[in-house]
């Protein structure tokens, strides 16, 4: 089932989802600079110029699979995807204890993707994953708590990560994983998470981290609900399939949301 949402991909690469974020085109500012210091004669040179690899940007495809006992309310995954910059995508993940006091999990999570999708261009955000979190998390005011990851690409190449939890991102490249997070539990089956209560974890609990993404790069960020159902190798496998789709069975029920990535040309 996971599996399936994976290679959903193919089907809807180019589409945005109905609930996805906004898509904006980046105003580009030129300015200028003034010297003091007089120029400095040029010197010839029979070295070539330097090689500029072109700027990068993402293209997205994403599926959502409800948990079976939660279809009619949607499940309590959400996520969005804003095209600002080199793309921005996010996912989170509603914890789904907060049900046992009559509080809809999915309140949380989905606000938390509203105010983040709200924020990405913020000028102090100033294009950092994390300080997203913070100022996301900050502004909701829902009761409950989630998991979250955001990743940022700038044009030159470079995917900016923070995540609290375990929801996750692989980076696939020539067929193999060449970058992953790793889940941030208390303990088993405990992840770290935001939370409208002061004992949950706050974007200073985040991992940061970054990659370098190349031409033909395939990113695949998810909630747990893909990773703890799919090994690496059966991901590899699906996103590089052609098919409508590769079926599994058993496994952990959850909600699944799968967002996949392709890394082209600007």
């Amino acid at each position: 089932m996971a599996a399936t949402a994976v290679s959903q991909y193919y089907l809807s690469f180019h589409s945005i989802p109905e609930d996805g974020g906004t898509w904006r085109r980046r105003r580009r500012r030129t300015g200028s600079s003034v010297c003091c210091t007089p120029p400095v004669p040029s010197i010839p040179s029979s070295s070539p110029p330097p090689v500029v690899g072109p700027e990068l940007s993402l293209s997205f495809g994403a599926h959502v699979i409800p948990h079976p006992k939660k279809v009619e309310k949607g499940g309590e995954d959400a996520f969005f995807i804003s095209s600002y910059n080199g793309g921005v995508v996010a996912v989170a993940d509603g914890v789904s204890g907060w049900a046992e006091q009559n509080v809809n999990p999915a309140l949380f999570s989905r606000e938390l993707m509203s105010k983040a999708s709200s924020l990405v261009e913020d000028e102090e955000v100033s294009y950092n994953p994390r300080t997203l979190i913070q100022k996301a998390h900050a502004a909701t005011s829902s009761v409950g708590s989630a998991t979250v990851i955001i990743a940022m690409l700038e044009k030159n190449g470079t995917l900016k990560i923070a995540s609290v939890g375990d929801c996750g991102l692989r980076v696939i490249r020539k067929g193999q994983v060449v970058f992953s997070t790793s889940p941030e539990e208390h303990y088993f089956d405990c992840p770290y998470q935001l939370s409208s209560e002061a004992v949950g974890q706050t974007y200073l609990d985040a991992t940061v981290s970054s990659v370098e993404l190349v031409k033909g790069d395939t990113l695949v960020i998810g909630s747990d609900g893909l990773f703890d159902n799919v090994f690496d190798h059966e991901i590899v496998s699906a996103v590089g399939t052609t098919s409508d789709g590769v079926t599994n069975t058993g496994g952990k029920l959850d909600d699944i949301t799968v967002i996949v990535g392709h890394a082209e040309s600007s």
